[in-house]
């Protein structure tokens, strides 16, 4: 039973276009989808890890569960926010 990465065929096109070009086609084309995914779930991952997505995050918030109040602008979110962690140290190793 052939697997859909099999790149074996008992038929062969001498010009090189026949089953095994299409199936190395198939192949390189699964397998780059797979890389992109894999890239982008890391590209997310690093970026929620280092806190990038936070001022996005907290707008959606902001607007989701408090229509109507004032949201401050990105670089005041940040000075907030180290300000608080400067208040509250929490676990910092250093």
């Amino acid at each position: 039973m052939a697997n859909s990465f099999d790149l074996h065929t008992d038929a062969a096109d001498p010009a090189g276009s026949g089953p095994v070009r299409t199936r190395s086609k198939e192949f390189a084309t699964r397998l780059g989808a797979h890389l992109t995914r894999a890239a982008r779930g890391i590209r997310w991952y690093m970026t929620s890890l280092m806190g990038d997505s936070a001022y996005a995050t907290y707008v959606a918030h902001q607007a989701r569960h408090h229509p109507g109040a004032p949201v401050p602008t990105e670089r005041e979110f940040w000075r907030q926010r180290m300000d608080d962690q400067d208040r509250n140290p929490g676990a910092w190793c250093c």
